[in-house]
């Protein structure tokens, strides 16, 4: 089937749309239906009644835009109607909540006189937290928004007209730096002359641009004020009129440094672009044909042409969804009045700056593993980068506060926060350690360090601040790959090929003579990264390290535990992985380095992981899994959890509540835990689950990553002497990051204990 077809299923399949509600708040008993309706919701309404602004404390309103549209300027459609806009909208509020956790309510009015429109739309100020105007035709456009900010209290902005403002804005901050042209000395023209084209020639002045220096043009031509003295443009068109000599398109790109297209497809020529100045910037957005193909203006060339276009199968997407969904979160966020031109501009400036960054393997791999580095074919983020939200709302919100919009305050660390919690309870979890982490870095070696995913998460755990990396690998190899990739740092390299490393062949020897490894073969084992990283841990050269990256788990952990080993209190080490789901998350161990634990090895397994569990803030309740619910199925399997459980209960030195043997829906079903068998020593879900074996812990955490929604943190490894984590063969540069700050944090603990 074709897009068409596709499209027609994907939008009938049950149930039709693509938006529903659902309830944020529990309805499972009568006392919880009589909370959020009769009798018990009038104790809000009385409150609200009393001081109007505790909507924002008992209602949906501080999270919820209104998308109002009557149709009669759609994309690519344009006048079809209220009724036919109704998907649109739909799916700009899927946008919302995926992109910002923002609820949506689409407004279809069919309306077309204006004053119709606003009435209607202030009437509903009570409603939301915001209003966002979508597919409006100009020039009503800009008198139903102007009026509506007039009157209204709360957030007004109309996409059209500012998204592709401010989204292209940061495109051309990013383009005139590339291309080393202030931004004041740019001749700029603009091949359109609607809504989107006067918002987005107003913004790049409020950028910084020369307004002296844009040209305009519509479909009669260049807009000069001869035309606009007889009366050929609108007022709107005639704030861009200039006193040069009538043309065409083709007359005003001449010399031109920007072309800015938002008109049709198809009107520029490769002869016209080559008639423009050195280094063209050519933002063609017209959609779903821009006005001239990305190739054909690579090809026109021989400089360097930086494009830009509407489309997603080309470089440089001017996407929308970059803007409206963090725009408004920070609006929110502070109870905004208004979407001011200073938050504007922070949000374009707070894109541009992300550009530059480098890019998660993630977003990498949504759009096909692409190279996406700062440069002429990326000046402007991905729409599926999660930074987006935490760069552009503070942006805003900050800007909301300094210029006086805002009716509300935040901290912006602690807002970052809430945002990431907004993405994920693993994201929520992670912040907790990575800020412990940044309070007290420590040196941290990456064993494989001329990796170059390697290479990215030591610059950014220096430019968060999270450790003080140490690469182990080829100097010459770190170096180029650092400067190919634009990293401008200088990270510590310990390269096996160079450095004097005499001293650490000895302490192996010295370790491992026993195990009958020669002087000889000590000074060849310690250029591996594995084995050198180890002893410099091991001396106290670093304070944690992480491997495994490149290679199998088993032969990534053995250096480790033959160099380093268990920990004074510990005889094995484990695996565990951090499961997060919307609202819990739990411990699951051992993952993978145990294959047939005893007792006594459930034992310290479920004591170090609920150390780690401390780690994240979360206080441990351990459960010992079996397909046994506290003896009902008896024999030698059942009996290991069961005793693991005694022997921890036992010991005046546990200070976590622990039980078992018990099946996994018992240990984490509170109904069960508290009902059925009341008697159990847990009295609220377990977050520790101590599997019975390698086999089963393994196949557990897979199928709830996978099946189940939840996101998986680790391996982390608990046990070991020393803070030694192994990563899995193919994980993303966060993973590393984030393994990194628990590295870290283990390393501050070990040194408050000595």
């Amino acid at each position: 089937m074709g897009i068409e077809e596709d499209s027609l299923d994907y939008h009938r399949r049950e149930p039709p749309g693509k938006i529903e509600i659902s309830t944020t708040k529990p309805t499972n008993t009568q006392r919880d239906l009589s909370l959020a309706y009769s009798p018990g919701v009038a104790a809000p309404c009385l409150e609200i009644a009393d001081d109007p602004d505790e909507a924002y404390a008992y209602t949906a309103k501080g999270n919820l835009v209104g998308v109002v549209s009557n149709g009669s300027a759609v994309l690519g459609l344009g006048d079809i109607g209220a009724q036919a806009s109704k998907p649109v909208m739909e799916g700009k509020g899927v946008l919302f909540k995926r992109f910002a956790d923002i609820d949506v309510f689409d407004i279809e009015l069919d309306r077309t006189d204006p004053e119709d429109i606003i009435q209607t739309v202030t009437a509903m100020e009570p409603t939301f937290g915001g209003i966002n105007l979508e597919d409006i035709k100009a020039p009503e456009c800009f008198e139903i928004e102007e009026r509506l900010r007039e009157e209204m209290s709360i957030p007004v902005f109309h996409d059209d007209q500012h998204g592709t403002a401010i989204i292209s804005g940061a495109a051309l901050l990013n383009a005139a730096d590339i291309a080393g042209k202030p931004l004041d000395d740019l001749d700029i023209v603009f091949s359109g002359a609607g809504a989107s084209a006067i918002a987005t020639a107003r913004f790049y002045v409020s950028l910084g641009a020369d307004r002296e220096r844009i040209t305009m043009c519509d479909s009669s031509g260049i807009i000069t004020t001869g035309r606009a003295e007889a009366g050929d443009v609108n007022e709107f068109k005639q704030e861009f009129a200039r006193d040069v000599p009538e043309g065409d398109l083709a007359d005003a790109m001449a010399g031109a440094d920007v072309f800015v297209g938002l008109s049709a497809g198809g009107i520029v020529d490769q002869g016209m672009v080559r008639s423009m100045a050195d280094d063209p910037i050519i933002f063609a957005m017209a959609n779903p044909d821009p006005e001239i193909s990305y190739h054909d203006a690579k090809e026109a060339r021989d400089d360097t042409v930086i494009m830009a276009t509407g489309r997603s199968d080309y470089p440089n997407q001017v996407n929308n969804v970059l803007g409206f969904p963090f725009i408004f979160r920070g609006a929110l966020d502070v109870r905004a009045t208004e979407i001011n031109e200073a938050m504007k501009v922070a949000a374009a400036e707070a894109l541009a700056r992300l550009a530059r960054q480098d890019v998660p393997d993630a977003v990498v791999k949504a759009y096909g593993d692409q190279p996406l580095q700062y440069g002429p074919e990326y000046i402007i983020p991905k729409p599926l980068d999660p930074r987006v939200l935490f760069e552009v709302a503070p942006a805003v919100a900050r800007a909301a506060m300094d210029s006086g919009a805002a009716r509300g305050e935040l901290e912006t660390d602690a807002y970052v926060e809430r945002l990431e919690a907004r993405l994920g309870k693993s994201r929520e979890m992670m912040r907790v350690v990575l800020n412990k982490a940044k309070s007290d870095p420590k040196r941290l070696v990456l064993a494989e360090g001329d990796d170059e995913k390697m290479i990215r998460a030591a610059y950014q755990i220096v430019e968060q601040g999270v450790a003080h990396p140490v690469l182990i690998g080829s100097r010459e190899t770190i170096r180029r790959t650092a400067d190919s990739l634009g990293l401008d740092f200088e990270p510590e390299i310990v390269d096996p090929e160079e450095d004097g490393l005499e001293a650490y062949a000895d302490r192996l020897h010295e370790l491992r003579r026993r195990k009958g490894v020669t002087r000889r073969e000590a000074g060849e084992l310690i250029e591996d990264g594995n084995y050198l990283g180890s002893v410099m841990v091991e001396m106290g050269d670093a304070d944690a390290m992480l491997t495994g990256l490149m290679h199998h788990y088993p032969s990534a952990l053995r250096p480790p535990l033959q160099v380093i080993g268990t920990a004074a209190d510990a005889n094995y080490a484990a695996g565990v992985y951090m499961l997060t789901f919307k609202n819990r998350v739990v411990f699951c161990a051992d993952a993978t380095v145990n294959l047939a634990p005893d007792e006594e090895v459930l034992a310290e397994i479920a004591s170090h992981t609920a150390e780690l569990a401390r780690r994240f803030n979360v206080d441990p309740r351990v459960a010992f899994l079996s397909y046994s619910d506290f003896g009902s199925v008896r024999n030698e399997g059942t009996a290991k959890p069961r005793q693991a459980a005694r022997m921890l209960r036992s010991d005046p030195d546990v200070d976590f509540p622990v039980d078992g043997e018990m099946q996994a829906d018992t240990a984490v079903v509170e109904e069960m835990l508290t009902g059925t068998y009341s008697f159990s020593d847990l009295d609220e879900p377990a977050n520790v689950l101590v599997f019975p074996n390698l086999e089963a812990g393994n196949i557990a955490y897979k199928l709830l990553q996978r099946l189940g929604g939840a996101e998986a943190i680790g391996p982390m490894l608990v046990g070991m002497d020393r803070p030694v984590h192994v990563l899995q063969r193919g994980d993303e540069v966060k993973d590393i990051v984030n393994l990194a700050g628990v590295a870290v944090v283990d390393a501050q603990e070990r040194e408050n204990d000595r």
